[in-house]
């Protein structure tokens, strides 16, 4: 190996300009959240929250779920995005006909950190056919063609997946 003095002296004077660790490195943030305000920028978090029984108490624990985290990282200073997806014997907490919880869906609609809902076309097809009648959903729910295939897709967008 030959020696390069010039490029010795380089990499000594590189080594020599770096900060010095005082705490380990995982202890350590890249950027700390009050720089990463100051610079404008806020932490992203994206979760999506199943509903797939038609059960009063679970569709109200996704709610609370939702609102929760909302109102965690409004409180942290974060943003959040939110999104329920309903689908089979779930399809009824979007259903405009059905839903138990209507009032809490329009609600939550107009926050500053909005909950999105998502209902699922082929559910709401099955529903249809079984019940002999067209099927509307909550004016608040987007209609995804299949509900499973929405959460996978964000999943796969890197989506936190959530079922209560």
């Amino acid at each position: 190996m030959t020696s390069h003095p010039g490029l010795t002296a380089l990499l000594l004077a590189s080594l020599a300009a770096m900060p010095v660790l005082t705490s380990p490195v995982w202890a350590q943030s890249s950027t700390p959240s009050s720089s990463r305000q100051h610079m404008g920028e806020r932490k992203q978090h994206r979760v999506v929250i199943q509903v797939s029984e038609n059960d009063p108490k679970i569709m109200n624990l996704a709610l609370n779920n939702a609102e929760n985290l909302a109102k965690f990282y409004e409180q942290s200073g974060e943003a959040a995005q939110i999104e329920i997806v309903a689908y089979g014997p779930g399809l009824n907490m979007v259903r405009s006909d059905t839903s138990p919880v209507k009032d809490r869906l329009a609600a939550l609609v107009g926050r500053p950190q909005p909950i999105t809902f998502t209902g699922c076309g082929n559910t709401m097809s099955a529903q249809s056919k079984q019940e002999g009648k067209d099927i509307s959903l909550l004016p608040e729910t987007n209609l995804v063609p299949t509900g499973i295939g929405r959460i996978v897709q964000l999943q796969e967008q890197g989506w936190t997946y959530i079922r209560p």
